[in-house]
């Protein structure tokens, strides 16, 4: 068996830790992630993709500690298992990016369909009302389409832009024939209990609607998580180059040249016993 040249044997080794670090923080969050689905119905669509994630990031982590105790201990075995498991969840995972990407717009449409649905926002039901209350929160925003016109004469207080965000959004005045109201999703009061009038005729709403937003910052984050899967495509595509490299090396013989031994005598001593004779 050959001898492992010390550079490539410790860029391996790094390359296993790294990628076993990478894979329990991923193993974490995908643990963690189920918080962001309440609904039963979303957990089930988003289910065999779960699945999916830990069976990968469960075999990336063996694997890598496989393909350092492989290099360090110079264990040929080992060292396979990690480039044959490597290259099959590297190509899969490239497939995955690619159909992603593709995905793309088709996931642009399904949200602006399902936002659309909600129209018009004055006869939203209260899960509807709360997800977007939310959302005009969050990103600073009103409506969906039209901005505060999508909720007739009832704006809600979420749209209501304040000195401080006039500075840093777009903001423009309501309607004279529109109040604000404050909506509370979570109660079970009628709706004439569930908000508070607010008749100041100087308030400013946010100009820009939310759905225009909320699907520019989906199509930025698929694209940003895609970029993500395909750098740690290609750290794997690096480890698995260096465990061929080592993998040639253990293969390499090196020509020893043969040890003679014989139990004649040197024949330096009988030149000496026959110049004493004499």
């Amino acid at each position: 068996m050959g001898k492992i040249n010390i550079c490539v044997k410790r860029a391996f080794i790094f390359v296993c830790v790294l990628i076993g670090i990478i894979s329990t923080l991923l193993l974490a969050i995908t643990l963690f992630g189920h918080g962001f689905f309440h609904k039963k119905e979303e957990i089930g669509e988003i289910l065999p993709g779960i699945v999916m994630m830990y069976v990968l990031e469960a075999a990336t982590l063996v694997l890598s500690i496989f393909g350092g105790f492989g290099a360090r201990k110079e264990k040929k075995w080992a060292v396979v298992l990690f480039s044959v498991g490597m290259s099959l969840a590297s190509l899969y995972l490239f497939v995955e990016c690619v159909r992603a990407y593709e995905s793309k717009h088709k996931l642009e449409e399904l949200t602006r369909d399902e936002y659309l649905a909600m129209m018009p926002l004055s006869r939203a039901n209260q899960t509807d009302i709360k997800e977007i209350y939310n959302m005009q929160t969050n990103i600073k925003c009103c409506g969906l389409v039209q901005g505060y016109q999508d909720w007739g004469t009832d704006i809600p207080i979420s749209c209501l832009c304040s000195d401080e965000d006039s500075t840093h959004f777009k903001c423009v005045a309501r309607g004279n024939n529109t109040r604000f109201v404050i909506h509370y999703p979570n109660s079970d009061k009628p709706e004439d209990d569930d908000r508070k009038r607010l008749m100041d005729e100087h308030m400013l709403v946010y100009e820009e609607p939310c759905l225009p937003i909320l699907i520019s910052v989906l199509g930025y984050g698929l694209i940003l998580i895609t970029g993500i899967f395909i750098a740690l495509t290609a750290l794997w595509d690096i480890g698995v180059a260096l465990a061929i490299t080592i993998l040639c090396q253990m293969r390499r013989k090196f020509d020893v040249p043969p040890v003679i031994f014989t139990s004649q005598p040197h024949q330096y001593r009988e030149l000496c016993d026959t110049a004493e004779n004499v």
